[in-house]
């Protein structure tokens, strides 16, 4: 969190004696020609997370119409780890990675986002055991129970569009990162000195850069005069 700013995510009631553990402002600290990107991959969590809740209730249907208990319980298990996992271990490395140009946050989002894809993908198939409804999930049970079965379908419709999405936005995410120069040895760099645990925000970066970017003379420099020639 940056100096004089309160943790403001997730917004929690009042009344409620947690307090938020992330700041979040993405006028404020995301730079401008990324915002939308940025924003579409926040998004692109709460859809997953939305996913997972209209699977949990499609489990509960499935269970209803005679299929395992097994897959209700790993369903509210999918719900309770990777919402709060999705957002820690890949949208807040990207939004670090954009805020402050960080290569090691680069790192960790193309690695556990594309796990995330992985995953996103099984769960859209929907292998028998999962907790997920997935395509042969429903498609199967459709000879069980055809009521059942067309609820069992919208998570598998859900699941497929998070994956389509999350391949989007992988590809935009490493387009601009390649683009821009970025590279493992960046990130390396960042680890062995320790910036990762705090990259500074753009707007520090060039305050430090432009702070101190001119020497101070004691006095005024001897130049050459015109008529002689440059060293």
């Amino acid at each position: 969190m940056s100096a004089g700013k309160e943790n403001n995510f997730p917004p929690l009631p009042k009344f409620i004696p947690l307090k938020p553990c992330f700041y979040q402002d993405f006028s404020d600290e995301i730079p401008i020609e990324h915002q939308v990107l940025v924003k579409r991959i926040y998004r692109l969590w709460m859809f997953y997370c939305a996913t997972l809740g209209v699977n949990l209730i499609a489990c509960l249907v499935w269970w209803i119409a005679g299929g395992l208990g097994a897959n209700f319980g790993l369903a509210f298990v999918w719900l309770l780890l990777f919402t709060p996992c999705g957002y820690v271990c890949w949208f807040r490395p990207a939004y670090k990675a954009f805020r402050a140009d960080s290569s090691f946050n680069f790192m960790v989002f193309f690695f556990i986002f594309g796990a995330q894809f992985v995953l996103t993908v099984i769960q859209a198939i929907g292998f028998s055991g999962w907790g997920v409804c997935g395509w042969l999930a429903a498609v199967r049970y459709f000879q069980t129970s055809v009521g059942a079965a067309v609820v069992m379908l919208i998570p598998a419709i859900m699941f497929s569009l998070s994956a389509a999405m999350m391949a989007i936005a992988i590809m935009k995410v490493h387009r601009i990162y390649h683009g821009a120069g970025g590279s493992f040895q960046k990130a390396q760099t960042e680890w062995s000195t320790g910036v990762w645990r705090n990259p500074p925000s753009r707007e520090a970066q060039y305050n430090n850069f432009s702070g101190n970017s001119l020497p101070e003379y004691p006095t005024v420099p001897n130049y050459p005069a015109s008529g002689s020639q440059w060293p």
